[in-house]
């Protein structure tokens, strides 16, 4: 594979499909962005490790997954290196445990969630709990509901937008 504008015009093409996985990965946004960059750019310094164009998607969502998965690991040492430095200079943990404060804020959002939840039509509300409350693919989800997979995005984004703007108008 030869050209930056191959490679652009493949990342371009592949791009939203890998980021959805990597949101399932990654499990938020932000690191699933990240990861997305990164192994766009691992791509992009390794192309000619490509010998096929059509495992393009393939090929990028395995490096976003070894990114992620690295990203995770170090995120699960973090606290143990900070811990580490901490006793070096002689500080004491904190408690990790919740304050009351954040503990009340924790169960008020969830009840603000279970409420907005509550209000939504039973067929959004079905796709919305199987697609953001349990993590499964849309195809699964569509199956499942008997319903097909473009109805299935379009109840899944009404039913995001409703729980967007009832949490707005309960929190404004």
């Amino acid at each position: 594979m030869n050209g930056h504008a191959e490679f652009e015009a493949l990342a371009n093409q592949h791009k939203d499909e890998v980021y959805r996985q990597m949101l399932r990965a990654c499990r938020n946004r932000e690191d699933a962005e990240d990861v997305l960059i990164e192994a766009l750019l691992k791509a992009y310094r390794n192309i000619d490790q490509l010998r096929n164009p059509e495992a393009f998607r393939t090929w990028l969502a395995s490096i976003g997954r070894r990114v992620c998965w690295r990203l995770k690991r170090r995120e699960a040492i973090m606290p143990l290196m900070q811990l580490s430095e901490m006793e070096e200079h002689g500080l004491e943990l904190a408690s990790d445990a919740a304050s009351p404060e954040q503990q009340w804020e924790a169960h008020q959002m969830k009840q603000l969630m279970e409420s907005a939840l509550e209000t939504l039509p039973q067929a959004c509300r079905r796709v919305y709990e199987m697609r953001d409350l349990e993590n499964q693919p849309g195809e699964t989800v569509a199956k499942a509901l008997g319903i097909s997979l473009t109805a299935m995005k379009s109840r899944l984004h009404r039913a995001r937008t409703l729980m967007r703007d009832r949490i707005g108008a309960t929190v404004a």
